[in-house]
């Protein structure tokens, strides 16, 4: 099968590689996915389970991409729950091979069913970023209607999720990010937005919770943002400045086929929208995602026509 892999850190995207790699087997447990289309997260050749396994051990050649939309051709000995021929999508295991391949073997239980009415490019799209923003603003941000919520990089592939997921729970969403990313982050449905190159955040006053998806000296001039009993819930690594009146709460976004259930369903109830951007075949991928300009949105490879 044709598969990216990558095998320096160093090199980041420059040291990505199409090559041919045999087509993987299904453990127990697992199923083998056919894959049609796959979600790229740029940070992933900064994470260590891209280039170790569990024990440390160096795991590479290792290929890369863990969001996916395809549809199931085999099935490992004991899987239960899904059937070949079945259209999922899900997330794929940090410290195994990833998606950005023809087929990928993954546990079954990070999977959900693809409804038949959801491209496979919008499926590949709502692992991550859909996962991230719901666990971040339900499971940790313990989100309540009429609360105010700061968003950064509301405009991007994660923050546009959280703020629809927000603005639907009754939330007062306040978007940051760009001078160009104003209209997008409106559009998305944040109540206001702060150019952060241009506005001090400061003036934003006391909100309930932070979504920060920036870090740095955003996110120590956001904790002093949160009132008391708020919580600033981090997806870049703990806070270095904690809320002197509230929680920081940093986490790694997980697989859950319910909430994954849960967000497909407001997709096609038109409750929310993905954010995509660039979408690029397999072959073309390794130029893709070494870009020379910013790319908007959430990068998808078509591994499938």
């Amino acid at each position: 099968m044709k598969a990216i892999v990558v095998t320096e850190q160093a090199a980041g995207t420059a040291g990505m590689r199409l090559v041919k790699r045999p087509e993987p087997q299904a453990a127990i447990n697992d199923v083998i996915v056919q894959v049609h289309a796959s979600g790229f997260v740029p940070t992933e050749l900064e994470w260590p389970s891209t280039w170790t396994d569990r024990l440390d051990r160096n795991r590479t050649p290792s290929i890369p991409g863990h969001e996916l939309a395809g549809v199931v051709t085999a099935l490992g000995y004991g899987t239960t729950g899904l059937s070949v021929g079945q259209r999922v999508f899900g997330l794929a295991d940090w410290y195994r091979d990833g998606t950005l391949a023809e087929y990928v073997a993954m546990e079954a239980r990070n999977l959900a069913p693809l409804p038949g009415d959801v491209d496979f490019t919008v499926g590949a799209s709502l692992p991550i970023s859909g996962l991230t923003a719901w666990q971040g603003l339900f499971q940790h941000g313990r989100l309540q209607a009429g609360q105010s919520v700061l968003v950064h990089g509301a405009a991007g592939a994660v923050g546009s999720m959280v703020t629809q997921l927000a603005r639907e729970f009754g939330a007062y969403v306040i978007g940051t990010g760009r001078a160009a990313d104003r209209q997008a982050a409106l559009d998305f449905g944040a109540n206001e937005f702060v150019d952060l190159g241009n506005d001090a955040l400061e003036d934003v006053g006391g909100v309930d919770l932070v979504f920060d998806g920036i870090g740095g000296d955003i996110g120590k001039r956001s904790a002093g943002l949160i009132r008391a009993g708020g919580r600033l819930v981090s997806i870049v690594g703990p806070a270095e400045a904690p809320p002197a009146h509230g929680l920081a709460i940093d986490f790694v976004v997980e697989s859950d086929p319910a909430q994954l259930n849960e967000i497909v369903r407001r997709v096609r109830d038109g409750r929310l929208r993905t954010n995509i951007g660039n979408v690029s075949t397999l072959d073309e991928a390794v130029a893709t995602l070494n870009p020379k300009q910013r790319r908007k949105g959430k990068t998808i490879i078509r591994i499938r026509p």
